[in-house]
């Protein structure tokens, strides 16, 4: 009775303290009476509740002691009544509304709040910052993005606390800012150059994913939408290209970099297609990746492959002949001379069509590179040299590769022919399913197949036609249109986790018997990268040691 006859007394202080202030024409005289506000933050729930509500009410009165009131209020807000940090957290706006100068600093708490586990507190705090980003967008975001990107001043919070600080702003800012940019990015070319800039300078410590949510936030804004003038396009390129780190030594062991590369590289084709320039990538893919491409972790070279052949359409004429050296001595390496050697399917396929995009924009370097006479009337055309061997070399490799191509075709039809028998025989989903699997495998080696078919034949001339179009669709890719070739008409298919893999001649030497011979050729021919093509990684751009800490 004792306990709840204080409380009372307590709460009428208060609410006398209330009363005088209100009437005041003098506020600032009552710093006493704002004092024992202050201090009523340490007395009981009732008393912590009314303090959360008449701090901030008064707060604009006594500029002299505004720290000392901010730091006895963040007690509130991390109180161990959940009802009085509630009542505290949605009262700190209110800190900001005659005060501004105290934004950043409000919404860096509120920021840090984010990491709480109570639906209402959470709420509370999500209300808040909106509260606050309404108010003032510029300012609310720029103290956001402090908790994003890599700082040396972490106090003495663990890392830990700082990184789940930094997690959750993210995920605010992707689920409360980003939808809401038509309303809070105002005036509109200024404000998107702000996120931009601050986008720009908290990049240097993201992960994949992280770096994939803000690239496609950037692309929604207009200054790089379908309407973004081609300097506004050059520079979104030149955002990801610094995420690729294009100036630093390639290391084939550095797994991180590889990925970081490929992915940047894919992020980056759309922005080509739009008249950006490629010659960057192109560049280190021609001086940095492939010579040292037999020493890369298997792992990743198809992707690489897949990367170069898909970039290879908007290479410049001048980074054509520069790269196409390159790109001949690695196909050479994977167009085996004897029918008895392995090869890898996917690989001449990729090769051929950059080999195809290269020599379209520069004919006359492959003169001296594969034995052809093409005419430009230019002496890089190099026709008084003899390069016969080097045409008699690059043809005989080209004639074995179309014979495997087509006995692997053979061997696909076959299989598939097994396969269908098998489907009608299965009893269980499992075998079912799995039979699925191995047709979809093969209707992708048959694409890959038919393009390798059709990009050789057409380069046995002495002066070859280079195909420089698009008629070519990649056996990865899915078909806007019905394909051209009427022997892959199934490659409009959906396409499946085995479809990035290559396919291997040596599944041809075994499982020759009639029931384990589809089974034995797919695994073999679509082995060692199910992971691989463009279903994105979940990992990978581990952060380099990032922090965030509280007060």
């Amino acid at each position: 009775m004792a306990k709840a006859t204080d409380d009372s007394i307590d709460i009428g202080k208060l609410y006398g303290y209330d009363h005088r202030l209100s009437e005041a024409k003098d506020k600032s005289q009552h710093k006493e009476d704002y004092e024992c506000i202050l201090a009523a933050a340490n007395g009981s729930v009732k008393a912590r509740q009314l303090a959360a509500m008449l701090i901030p009410k008064f707060f604009k009165y006594f500029p002299q002691i505004s720290e000392q009131a901010l730091d006895q209020y963040l007690y509130l807000c991390e109180d161990d009544e959940l009802g009085v940090r509630v009542q505290a957290i949605r009262g700190l706006p209110l800190f900001c509304k005659d005060t501004p100068e105290h934004l950043s600093k409000i919404v860096d708490i509120l920021a840090q709040l984010l990491v709480t586990g109570e639906i209402v507190e959470r709420d509370a705090v999500n209300k808040a910052l909106m509260s606050l980003l309404r108010q003032d967008t510029r300012t609310s975001l720029t103290a956001l993005f402090k908790h994003v990107g890599s700082t040396e001043e972490r106090g003495a919070e663990e890392p830990s606390t700082w990184e789940n600080v930094r997690e959750k702003v993210l995920g605010f800012i992707k689920e409360k800012v980003f939808p809401l940019k038509a309303e809070l990015l105002k005036p509109q070319e200024e404000m998107e150059r702000h996120i931009v800039n601050l986008v720009k300078q908290n990049l240097q410590d993201v992960t994949a994913d992280e770096f994939k949510m803000f690239v496609g936030f950037l692309k929604s804004l207009s200054l790089f939408g379908q309407n973004a003038s081609a300097e506004h396009v050059q520079e979104l390129v030149e955002i990801i290209e610094g995420q690729a780190d294009l100036d630093a030594i390639f290391d084939g062991s550095d797994v991180d970099h590889i990925e970081r590369f490929i992915s940047c590289l894919r992020t980056a084709l759309p922005l080509f297609v739009r008249g950006a320039s490629s010659s960057k990538f192109i560049n280190y893919l021609s001086k940095q990746i492939v010579p040292i491409f037999d020493k890369l972790p298997e792992k990743w070279t198809l992707d690489l492959l897949k990367t170069l052949a898909e970039c290879s359409l908007y290479a410049t004429p001048q980074d054509s002949r520069q790269f196409l050296p390159s790109v001949v001595q690695l196909l050479k390496k994977y167009m085996v001379r004897r029918k008895i050697e392995e090869m890898n399917f996917t690989y001449i396929e990729c090769l051929l069509y950059a080999f195809h995009h290269l020599a379209y924009k520069t004919p006359n370097a492959t003169n001296s590179l594969c034995g052809y006479k093409i005419v430009t009337g230019q002496p890089s055309d190099r026709l008084g040299e003899d390069f016969s061997e080097q045409f008699k070399d690059f043809t005989e490799r080209l004639s074995t590769i179309e014979d495997l191509t087509r006995s692997m075709i053979k061997k696909l039809t076959q299989g598939m022919d097994d396969q269908n028998k098998a489907m009608k025989a299965a009893k269980t989903e499992e075998e079912k399913d799995d039979i699925k699997t191995q047709k979809q495998s093969a209707t992708s080696g048959l694409k890959s197949c038919n393009n390798i078919l059709a990009m050789a034949q057409a380069l046995h001339s002495k002066s070859p036609s280079f195909i420089g179009d698009q008629k070519i669709n990649l056996s990865w890719k899915e078909l806007a249109k019905p394909s051209v070739l009427p022997t892959a008409a199934a490659a409009g298919q959906k396409r499946t986790a085995a479809a990035v893999n290559g396919v291997n001649t040596s599944a041809m030497k075994k499982g020759r018997g009639a029931g384990g011979f589809q089974n034995q050729l797919l695994n073999k021919a679509f082995e060692g990268l199910s992971s691989g093509g463009r279903g994105g990684r979940n990992r990978g751009w581990q952060g380099r040691g990032r922090g965030r800490g509280l007060r």
